[in-house]
Order: structure tokens, then C-alpha cells, then sequence
């Protein structure tokens, strides 16, 4: 049997992310030999991926990649099953990793993401196994969002200062005549404002209409339960939905920073168009 040395067992380690008893165990086998025991612990792990299918997946981390002159970014979500590996550089460099390919690539969908070649001969969703298999969790890429061709920023809050962002916003402007200081100040004032307040539309118009009227059945039948007057109702239900406008519509919401004023009201100040925003909460 090799002589095993602590320096292997922590280069294979750094290697793969894998555990330390792992690592000893895959260097004995390899004897020795840390290029045969990456490729044992792969195998290894490979054999786990469907076991871990079944298993729950809620933590993780959201990440993001803006081109340097804001033409174009990136917001991807990476999940896994515990805290312990959603905060370790291996894992957070898997999730950089897809962000960039999706830069490059611009994928239509997640289903196209996933069978991309990430690598030559290697699609997205093989390198996604190869993380389940190293790390040892169940690993999840199910969401991106993907904008370019106006000014483009995102916004990444940690709930936790031990993990990476769990919560992150992608805005896209069209920032007209704005200067480039006050489209800045505006995507960076609405994205906070996104990540806090978690709006699910960016217009009325946005809003399904068979959502609207069931906002709206809603709102009569409370009214008629409560004993509101007969001729009362309709500006009730009216109130009652405008409400339901003020807590999904973007636009409409009262700014965080100044709830007196409306996001369209900010955004027209800052002479600056939000064309599209996505918010992702990892596991929500």
C-alpha cells in the first residue's frame, strides 16, 4: 500500500471538495496516485446521483455576471441540500461557472442550458452531475434569467454573512438620455427595492386576466360576507383590487426609500424605462 501523505490527502481534496476520509480511502485504492483518485471519487460519486434524486434541495446560492459596459448580464440560481456546502468555494465556483457559460451561449431556455456542451463533449447537465458526485449533495440548476441590449445591473443581498447571496435581482433599462450615473442610481435603488418587496409583475398589464378577476370575486364575496352595503360594493371591490395592484405590480408599489412616492414615479425621475427584472430567493 502507498504511502499516503497529509499534502495529498489536502491537494485531492481541493481537487474535488470531497471529504478527508474519502480522499484517504481514494488515494489508498489509487495507490498513491491523486490523478487515479479524482477519478475514483468521481465514479464513486456518480453512483450516489440517483440515490440523491429523490432528496430535497432548498439551500444554494444565486449569483450573478454583468458585462463590464452593462449591455448584458446574467442571474442564475445554483441549489444543493445544506447550508455546509452552498458556502463552499467548490460549489460557488460550479454556480460562476454555469453563469458565465450562459453569458457566452445565451441558451432559450433551461432545457436548452442543460444540454449545452459546457466543456468539449460535455454538456451542462453532465458537469452538474459531476458536482452532485464530487460534493455529495443533490445539485439543482432549474432557473436563469438572461437580459442584453439595455442597461443591465443586478442587485445580490446575503441573508447570512457565513453563505453566499441567497437572494438576487436582475434589471434591465432603457436608460434613454439618462446619464450613466443616474441609470446606475435608479437600477441599483429599484433592485433593492425588488429584493425587499418582491413584486411579481412589472405591470397590470402583466397580470393574467383570469388573475384579476378572481382578485376581484375574492374581494366582492369578502365584501358581501362582511355586510358592506349593496351600493357600496363596487367601490369596495375596486379599492380591494387596486390593493392587490399596490403589493404585485412593480410599478405601482410605494418606493422603499420614500413611500410617497410610486417605482414608475422614481423611474420617471430618473428619466430611465425598466423594460424587465427578474428576483430569484434560493428555494423559493
Amino acid at each position: 500500500m502507498a504511502n499516503t501523505t497529509a499534502a495529498d490527502v489536502k491537494k485531492l481534496r481541493e481537487l474535488t471538495g470531497a471529504g478527508m476520509m474519502d480522499c484517504k480511502k481514494a488515494l489508498d485504492e489509487a495507490e498513491g496516485s491523486v490523478d487515479k483518485a479524482v477519478e475514483i471519487l468521481r465514479v464513486k460519486g456518480q453512483k450516489g446521483v440517483a440515490k440523491r434524486e429523490s432528496r430535497s434541495a432548498e439551500n444554494g446560492a444565486v449569483v450573478s455576471l454583468i458585462a463590464d459596459d452593462k449591455s448584458s448580464g446574467v442571474l442564475l440560481e445554483l441549489k444543493c441540500e445544506t447550508d455546509f456546502v452552498a458556502k463552499g468555494d467548490k460549489f460557488v465556483a460550479v454556480a460562476d461557472a454555469l453563469a458565465e457559460h450562459v453569458a457566452k451561449t445565451s441558451p432559450a431556455d433551461i432545457e436548452a442550458l442543460r444540454a449545452s456542451e459546457i466543456e468539449p463533449g460535455k454538456t451542462v447537465q453532465a458537469f452538474v452531475d459531476e458536482a452532485n458526485a464530487t460534493l455529495g449533495e443533490k445539485i439543482v440548476l432549474d432557473r436563469f434569467a438572461q437580459y442584453s441590449g439595455g442597461y443591465v445591473a443586478a442587485y445580490m443581498h446575503r441573508t447570512s454573512p457565513d453563505l453566499p447571496p441567497q437572494v438576487g435581482v436582475l434589471v434591465e433599462l432603457d436608460k434613454g438620455t439618462a446619464s450613466d450615473e443616474a441609470a446606475a442610481e435608479a437600477a441599483k435603488d429599484v433592485a433593492q427595492h425588488i429584493a425587499a418587496f418582491a413584486p411579481k409583475f412589472l405591470t397590470r398589464d402583466d397580470i393574467p386576466a383570469e388573475t384579476v378577476e378572481n382578485e376581484r370575486r375574492v374581494a366582492e364575496a369578502t365584501a358581501r360576507e362582511e355586510g358592506k352595503p349593496e351600493a357600496a360594493l363596487e367601490r369596495i371591490v375596486e379599492g380591494r383590487v387596486t390593493g392587490f395592484f399596490k403589493e404585485s405590480v412593480l410599478l405601482d408599489q410605494p418606493f422603499a426609500k420614500d413611500n410617497k412616492k410610486t417605482v414608475q414615479k422614481v423611474l420617471d425621475e430618473a428619466g430611465v424605462t425598466l423594460k424587465h427584472f427578474a428576483r430569484f430567493r434560493v428555494g423559493v
